[in-house]
C-alpha cells in the first residue's frame, strides 16, 4: 500500500510509538495498527490495563481516519472490552471507516490477539481542515 498523510502523522505521534505500535497499513480509510503488551502496561489484576487498549484501537482510527489526507480528529469514541489482556500479548487493531459525511464520519476498530477478538472500539471523528470531499 502507497504512503499515506496517516503514515506521516504516525512518523510524528511519539505517544503511540513510544508505546512501541507499529502501524502495519493505512489508506483508503483503513488502518492496521500493532502493539506488544509490556510488564508495563499490567494493572493490579494482572491484565493490560484497558486505558492502553483503547489507545492502541485509538491509534488506529486515527490512521484510518487521516488516509485521505485533511487533518482529522476524534470527537468521541466508545469501547467495550471483551476479553482480558495480558503481558506478551501481541495485539492488533483493525480500523474501518464506516461512513462520512460532510466533516464528520464513523470508524469502527476490532482489537484482536491472534485470532480472538479482545475489543471493539466505534469512533466519531470530525475533519478539522479543508480538503475532503462532502
Amino acid at each position: 500500500m502507497a504512503r499515506t498523510a496517516a503514515h506521516d502523522m504516525f512518523d510524528r505521534d511519539q505517544a503511540s510509538r513510544g508505546l512501541g505500535m507499529e502501524l502495519v497499513e493505512a489508506g483508503h480509510g483503513a488502518a492496521v495498527v500493532r502493539m506488544r503488551v509490556t510488564d508495563a502496561m499490567v494493572n493490579g489484576h494482572g491484565m493490560a490495563h484497558g486505558g492502553f487498549v483503547f489507545l492502541l484501537a485509538d491509534t488506529a482510527f486515527a490512521c484510518a481516519c487521516n488516509s485521505h489526507g485533511p487533518v482529522t480528529v476524534a470527537a468521541g469514541a466508545d469501547v467495550a472490552f471483551l476479553r482480558p489482556v495480558r503481558a506478551g500479548d501481541l495485539l492488533e487493531a483493525h480500523a474501518r471507516e464506516r461512513s462520512a459525511s460532510g466533516r464528520s464520519g464513523i470508524c469502527d476498530v476490532t482489537v484482536r490477539r491472534d485470532r480472538e477478538v479482545v475489543a471493539e472500539f466505534r469512533g466519531r471523528s470530525r475533519v478539522i481542515s479543508p480538503g475532503r470531499p462532502s
